[in-house]
């Protein structure tokens, strides 16, 4: 699920988060209209050198990809690489309606995940680990389509809250 850039310690949720369990096989089904496609939908990559300051040593790479699996679910990948290149893999399946959906592979940060989209350029997520709530996401889509923002919501050891931002550029 999302992730914790930071130290590959509890999620990035910071980042991810986003979102990430392995899901069911995707099924066939007709590709929508450039009208219907979601302007999620594809990979995005972390951009380093935008990183906050508060952040600490950054990843080597991150990759979010976002997949209409069909049948109004979507599924969602991150792939977290660290400096020594190892690589964490998360994922979940979901249906963007706010309800809670297990993550697959890495769940050192998060084991469950709920997303919801309240505008088409949108997407809330909440992680949680073991029926506890870890983070909150926000994802928002530029008007160009090119860059994704994802507002990371936690709180630090000393539990003062903090939001950061990471930048995502579009690769596929």
């Amino acid at each position: 699920m999302p992730y914790s850039y930071p130290r590959f310690g509890p999620w990035f949720l910071h980042a991810a988060t986003a979102a990430l369990f392995v899901g069911g096989p995707a099924s066939a089904q007709s590709a929508p209209s450039a009208a219907e496609r979601s302007p999620f939908l594809g990979e995005w990559e972390l951009d380093l050198t935008r990183m906050p300051d508060s952040y600490g040593p950054p990843p080597k790479r991150v990759i979010y990809t976002f997949d209409d699996v069909g049948s109004g679910q979507w599924r969602t990948k991150i792939d977290i690489t660290a400096p020594d290149d190892s690589v964490r893999h998360m994922a979940v399946q979901y249906r963007r309606d706010g309800k809670m959906a297990p993550g697959e592979g890495d769940t050192s940060e998060a084991d469950s995940a709920a997303m919801n989209s309240p505008a088409p350029n949108v997407l809330v997520m909440g992680l949680s680990k073991n029926k506890t709530l870890g983070a909150v996401r926000v994802y928002a889509i530029s008007a160009d389509g090119k860059e994704m923002t994802e507002s990371a919501a936690n709180v630090d050891n000393m539990g003062a809250p903090f939001v950061r931002n990471f930048h995502f550029r579009r690769i596929r």
